[in-house]
């Protein structure tokens, strides 16, 4: 499996391993030998936390360099007129009677409450080539589906500075 990343995406997660091996890494591992030096290490809470905050550091270095290794490049040009990457999106939902925008972009960089929404997102794969004036049904499950209307279409480019997400 992989996922489809954009060069920034990959840029991106290097800077933080980058971060977190060169900073934190050492930071985490004197963390660690000061609080093994308070003493009894079964009632020692510091210990347990520094161990576990240098843990976290080191599942998130691992997590990041296989998002790059199985990392699909993509291109974020597209055709002129239909929802492409890092495009927004101006919805109309006749069940509610509301529009949206929303902002289609990589995995790594969802925000759901901000409105960025993934391209391999339900909603995300129902408008992705869409154009304007297509209604489409998002297939959410097996049992819920909703049909959008495509509004409008805004062209955006790839954001360096939209972060990519944390655990």
């Amino acid at each position: 499996m992989y996922d489809e990343l954009t060069e920034v995406d990959i840029k991106k997660m290097q800077e933080e391993i980058d971060h977190r091996i060169l900073v934190l890494r050492p930071q985490y591992i004197k963390e660690v030998q000061e609080a093994r030096a308070f003493g009894d290490l079964s009632e020692n809470f510091e210990y347990k936390e520094a161990k576990r905050q240098k843990n976290r550091n080191e599942s998130r270095i691992r997590y990041l360099q296989r998002m790059i290794r199985t990392a699909r490049v993509v291109k974020t040009d597209h055709a002129e007129g239909k929802v492409g990457l890092f495009d927004y999106v101006t919805l109309y939902l006749p069940e509610d009677d509301e529009e949206m925008e929303v902002h289609l972009v990589t995995t790594l960089r969802v925000d759901a409450g901000g409105g960025h929404i993934s391209r391999e997102s339900p909603l995300g794969r129902a408008i992705f080539g869409r154009r304007v004036g297509d209604t489409v049904t998002v297939q959410v499950n097996a049992d819920v589906s909703y049909p959008v209307t495509i509004r409008g279409i805004r062209p955006g480019a790839d954001d360096e500075n939209l972060p990519i997400s944390q655990y």
